[in-house]
């Protein structure tokens, strides 16, 4: 082989690895899943400060039915994205992220105040291996689903936002399905690609020492907010601010 082919087959080569480098590291796409009790419109602010920033946010309206359907929910969205893409889970989204992690649109996971499991648990048990301050989930009169008593919504879920909008999260709220709660994950995203977990101090619905526990157990750079459970809503900046620096280093 000529030195002149050699030299135009290595500078191909060295072109391609920039341009792959450089497409890598270029995550625009955002994918937020909602947790239980509260659904995507909850997660305003952050959305439009993350969009502000040159970011293209879709949030997931997840039905809380079982994990399955709420996983095949994630990947509809996540299989009409144009590139790679930060999965980014509240509460019980920890859960449907893990599994939904694995959609080749992903580039890693954001678990914010949220259950990040290993295969085979439940959100049922891992809430309960640490319970939280909260005693107020009610079941319905079916006895099939799972609300948070309105009434302690504001103290339970919400505490450091204005009284007025968390009421209408309360009124809002989404229930959720035992089934959900129960039903044990496979393998876990987290093991091949990145994760950061946003641990919020004041939480009363996950027990602060559970997200820790978890965070640390996949190896997830760790922020720590003192905030509520519903900290992307009473904190929407300093997400924000985790969100966008994972959607920088995710694809690195």
């Amino acid at each position: 082989m000529s030195r002149r082919i050699v030299s135009t087959f290595a500078l191909a080569l060295a072109t391609s690895v920039i341009a792959v480098a450089a497409h890598a590291a270029e995550i625009k796409n955002i994918v937020i899943v909602h947790g239980a009790f509260a659904d995507g419109s909850s997660w305003r602010k952050a959305t439009e400060i993350l969009e502000r920033r040159g970011l293209h946010v879709t949030l997931v309206q997840e039905p809380v039915t079982s994990l399955a359907d709420d996983i095949a929910a994630t990947n509809r969205v996540l299989d009409l994205q144009d590139g790679p893409t930060l999965l980014v889970g509240h509460s019980y989204g920890g859960m449907v992220i893990t599994e939904a992690g694995h959609n080749p649109h992903v580039s890693g996971l954001v678990y914010v105040a949220a259950f990040q499991p290993d295969k085979g648990e439940d959100l049922a048990t891992l809430a309960g291996s640490k319970p939280p301050a909260a005693t107020s989930i009610k079941e319905t009169k079916d006895g099939k689903y799972l609300y948070l008593d309105p009434s302690a919504f504001h103290a339970d879920f919400a505490a450091d936002l204005p009284k007025g909008e968390a009421a209408f999260l309360a009124q809002s709220q989404v229930f959720a399905a035992k089934e959900a709660l129960t039903t044990k994950v496979g393998d876990p995203a987290w093991r091949t690609k990145k994760s950061w977990s946003i641990v919020a101090t004041e939480d009363r619905a996950i027990n602060p020492e559970l997200e820790r526990t978890m965070a640390k157990r996949a190896g997830s750079l760790v922020t720590e907010i003192k905030s509520s459970h519903a900290v992307f809503a009473s904190q929407p900046k300093k997400v924000a601010d985790v969100i966008e620096k994972a959607a920088k280093e995710a694809g690195r």
